[in-house]
């Protein structure tokens, strides 16, 4: 790294300042593993910490606690049908959490849980503490929304974002988790450490060791206890198989075509799953017919297909856009609790904090290029917790398979820097 650079990133990326509070050992619930209150610690002298936390390692508890123990007054933003969870996650660790839609509920100390589109209804100025759950909607989120997150919270003195899943090569994820955090902002971000070509922005090759060094003082990521030192006991996974299912569809080529060759050949991949959508549709519900009495989660990227499948598959619920969110928060939670057998929904619905554990069985009717939807959704049921293999369908046509192999291109990169990140923490354990 040239001099020059190294001075830049000296001016934009000085080391981030713990800021917060000395909580004790004993300050914690009991229940909590060695491993959890470690992580809760080092949050809570941060002050303003990002826990990236797989699924299954206990990441409500440590919200809360983290809430709990900095300020009076806390309240945590979570997705709708996650913010009832975590309520009733609090009352297992003897925390008196609330969930709240309006400023009026809140009437003195406490921890308060909301969910995103409530944000508007608070005054910052009444919360010591706030936290973002599942803080990958900062990524996901319209640039309006996002904004108005970072804006509407800025002045709060303690502040943490939470997640199982962050995109970490994506800027988008990186920068606006720091600028939440008051670490640094987006476009001194990425000023500092990405180059922006014909493919967008990209990590600088040179920028990967700086930017690890500097995330350390503000970013945890821990995949498995083992990652601190301490062992993975009780924390093992059954098994997970991904059984690729091509069905055969007849595609119509382009006018000007002599044959449907590839995704690009037939005008784009929304066409191709149109023209498939019937074979697709109806392998996903001979896979749901051939193991009754199973709980299965089907994911869906069309209204149609849905829709197709509610009618094929008897007792199915499809949790669908047009449902209010305390319609669509009741039917997901009574999956969870075994009430529903077959749940139809999308990713962009259930695809975050939810813990579906109640079902080994799941079919993606169709795939997308986001490689964060599916890793979210696959850990929906494949997390700490399960105790059985969980069977995962991809059912796709042969045509399609371009999308397999561009999500499986993206998985092998989406970890470079959660892998930096985790041996930071075993340098320093």
């Amino acid at each position: 790294m040239n001099t020059s650079y190294a001075e830049f990133i000296a001016r934009r990326a000085a080391k981030a300042q713990s800021n917060g509070k000395t909580v004790e050992t004993g300050d914690l619930h009991y229940s909590l593993k060695p491993f959890q209150v470690e992580l809760i610690k080092w949050a809570a002298s941060v002050g303003r910490p990002a826990v990236w936390a797989d699924t299954g390692l206990g990441k409500t508890r440590m919200q809360l606690e983290w809430s709990r123990v900095m300020a009076e007054t806390s309240l945590i933003v979570a997705p709708l049908a996650v913010a009832e969870q975590t309520v009733a996650e609090a009352a297992r660790i003897h925390i008196e959490a609330r969930y709240v839609r309006s400023a009026d509920q809140v009437t003195g100390a406490g921890v308060y849980i909301t969910n995103y589109e409530m944000v508007e209804k608070f005054d910052p100025a009444m919360f010591g503490a706030v936290a973002l759950d599942e803080a990958s909607i900062l990524k996901q989120s319209d640039g309006k929304t996002r904004t108005r997150l970072i804006e509407h919270f800025r002045q709060v003195p303690y502040r943490s974002t939470w997640t199982a899943t962050p995109a970490p090569n994506d800027p988008e994820e990186l920068t606006n988790q720091a600028e939440f955090l008051g670490h640094m902002t987006r476009t001194n971000m990425l000023a500092a450490y990405f180059v922006h070509d014909q493919d967008g922005w990209r990590l600088k090759g040179h920028a990967y060791d700086p930017m690890i060094r500097w995330m350390a003082s503000w970013v945890v990521a821990i995949r498995r206890p083992s990652d601190m030192g301490y062992l993975d006991d009780g924390y093992d996974l059954p098994g997970l198989r991904i059984i690729p299912e091509l069905v055969d569809a007849e595609i119509e080529p382009e006018p000007d075509e002599l044959f449907s060759v590839t995704i690009g050949g037939v005008s784009g991949r929304a066409k191709v799953r149109r023209e498939t959508l019937d074979a697709r549709v109806q392998r996903a519900a001979d896979l749901v017919a051939a193991e009754p009495g199973e709980s299965w989660l089907l994911w869906c990227g069309l209204n149609e297909e849905a829709e197709r499948l509610e009618a094929l598959v008897p007792g199915s619920v499809n949790v669908h856009g047009s449902m209010s969110p305390e319609e669509k928060a009741t039917l997901l939670l009574a999956f969870a609790r075994g009430e529903i057998k077959v749940l139809i929904t999308k990713p962009s619905i259930a695809g975050m904090g939810l813990n579906f554990q109640i079902a080994a069985r799941m079919a993606f009717v169709g795939l997308s290029d986001s490689y964060e939807a599916y890793y979210q959704c696959i850990r929906r049921c494949y997390r700490y917790g399960q105790s059985r293999v969980v069977h995962a369908h991809i059912i796709l046509s042969q045509l399609e398979g371009q999308i397999a192999d561009n999500v499986t291109r993206k998985e092998k990169q989406a970890n470079r820097i959660v892998d930096g990140m985790v041996r930071h923490i075993r340098k320093a354990s």
